[in-house]
């Protein structure tokens, strides 16, 4: 067995030191917090082939409570189109999220006025401080032989400590 360069100890080292601060997963929703307002981005269509022709997708939104012993509120869930103009109030009144359940939210494959912009507002409230909801959209088409489907994920825009 051959000799170990100063240069490979030092590769190795430096290896190993960017696994311990970056390779172990984030502590997620570590951070108490009493509410929030959430952008959404998602898309109603997105364009296709060289004539940018719209490709339709449904959309599902899930807003998930990560306490595990805390309600949480969902106050607002507001669709908007690419221009910024509120489309629809998806939530009339305020509706309790139990601990550890989840809140689904849909779009029409039909709905064509979302647009590539299209976006969601979020907010949410708690009576105490409870960790951070997830909130993500699932988008989702086919046409004749083909189909996609992908994420987005919701980043805050006020948070409530």
């Amino acid at each position: 067995m051959g000799r170990l360069s100063w240069r490979s100890i030092f590769r190795t080292l430096a290896f190993c030191a960017v696994l311990t601060v970056f390779g172990r997963p984030a502590l997620a929703g570590s951070e108490l917090l009493r509410g929030g307002t959430y952008f959404l981005p998602v898309y109603s269509h997105i364009y296709i082939g060289d004539r940018a022709r719209p490709f339709l997708l449904a959309i599902t939104v899930s807003v998930r409570n990560t306490s595990l012993t805390e309600p949480m509120t969902l106050t607002t869930a507001d669709f908007y189109d690419s221009d910024g103009t509120l489309l629809n109030r998806y939530i009339d009144a305020p509706k309790t999220i139990e601990p550890f359940g989840s809140m689904r939210l849909t779009v029409a494959e039909s709905e064509k006025h979302g647009g590539a912009g299209a976006k969601f507002l979020v907010s949410w409230t708690a009576r105490t401080p409870v960790t951070a909801p997830h909130v993500e959209a699932v988008m989702i088409g086919s046409g004749g032989q083909q189909g996609i489907s992908f994420t987005s994920q919701a980043v805050p825009l006020k948070i409530e400590r």
